[in-house]
């Protein structure tokens, strides 16, 4: 297995070649180049691979937030849900039937081209069907403890295959041909942070609150301990341990924003007016589906040329360790929040 962290002379080389793929197979370059026109910098395939973990997950009846606590066949059925949920998202049509007795259904057709995805959460571990020989296949990794994701696009040639042993006798790309062989369209991207699962343990256990009703506290311990951080929607799902875990957020007695509003900590969430509070004040912007957490003080002279943002008449500033704590400002009310 290659590296992750190849030298940047390696780097280049196989961009080289990657390029020749490019000349040398117009049908990947044309569903390459379609792929990276949809999601030029990779967000929405990113936030499909962090939604699918969380679906699986479904912390929100569960309460687990790591990989490991998954079953085995649900650790199985992970390659299937990336595939819908792929094409759901990029809206790609499904594939045709292919084989010697088109048995095997290709999962896309992308501008008249038949693609099959495969996904595995060990880099290297994706399983072709033979029937898939000669065909493009979308190749994802995603590993929720590296937070780190994959996708490119392989044109299946027997000769750069491990033979199959399996039951199934299904496939492996060569070690040595996971550079050269592959075109990446991104490759070691950053997947939006699993928080609950890079906490400490310490951390987490007082977020975690066991017991039958403990929804709200979990959700208000979370925002309260982790600040400044990117929380994705699974984190708050898994702590509120409820369908309608907006609720645990939103104004109101006893509920997350108001209570910690009171200590001086604001919730931001993924909408632009929000985003550019955050922005402005220097906080972590949250993107989709993402919230962030920080505690602000009123703008005073010790504060020097501090970031600062102007809320209900006044200047506020990201808190430091000597500020006290203050009430903190509404941020604006966001029409439609709990569908968002």
């Amino acid at each position: 297995m290659l590296p992750f962290e190849e030298e940047s002379d390696l780097q280049a080389s196989k961009w080289i070649g990657n390029q020749e793929l490019l000349k040398e197979d117009a049908a990947l370059k044309k569903v390459a180049e379609h792929i990276r026109s949809l999601d030029p910098s990779g967000e929405r395939f990113a936030s499909v691979l962090r939604d699918t973990i969380d679906q699986l997950l479904n912390g929100e009846v569960t309460g687990r937030y790591a990989w490991q606590q998954l079953f085995k066949t649900e650790k199985t059925h992970a390659g299937t849900l990336v595939e819908i949920n792929l094409q759901r998202e990029f809206k790609f049509a499904d594939g045709g039937d292919v084989g010697e007795h088109g048995q095997h259904p290709m999962d896309y057709r992308i501008l008249g081209i038949d693609v099959d995805c495969k996904f595995s959460q060990t880099f290297g571990g994706w399983m072709i069907p033979p029937e898939a020989i000669g065909y493009l296949c979308l190749l994802v990794w995603a590993d929720d403890i590296k937070s780190k994701w994959s996708a490119g696009l392989f044109r299946v040639q027997q000769e750069w295959l491990n033979t199959g042993s399996n039951r199934d006798k299904k496939l492996t790309l060569k070690a040595e041909h996971r550079g050269d062989k592959v075109l990446w369209l991104w490759r070691n991207a950053e997947l939006p942070v699993n928080v609950l699962l890079h906490l400490p343990e310490t951390t987490r256990s007082k977020i975690l609150i066991d017991g039958p009703r403990q929804g709200q506290k979990r959700v208000i311990e979370l925002f309260r301990r982790v600040q400044n951080r990117r929380i994705g929607r699974g984190a708050v799902r898994t702590a509120a341990q409820q369908l309608d875990y907006m609720a645990r957020l939103r104004e109101g007695k006893n509920r997350a924003r108001t209570v910690l509003r009171e200590e001086g900590i604001v919730i931001a969430g993924p909408y632009g007016k929000h985003q550019e509070i955050a922005r402005q004040i220097g906080a972590e912007v949250p993107q989709r589906g993402e919230f962030v957490s920080f505690r602000v003080a009123e703008a005073a002279p010790q504060h020097g040329d501090r970031p600062r943002v102007e809320l209900e008449g006044r200047h506020w500033v990201l808190a430091g360790p000597d500020d006290p704590v203050v009430t903190a400002p509404r941020l604006p009310k966001i029409s439609g929040e709990e569908e968002l």
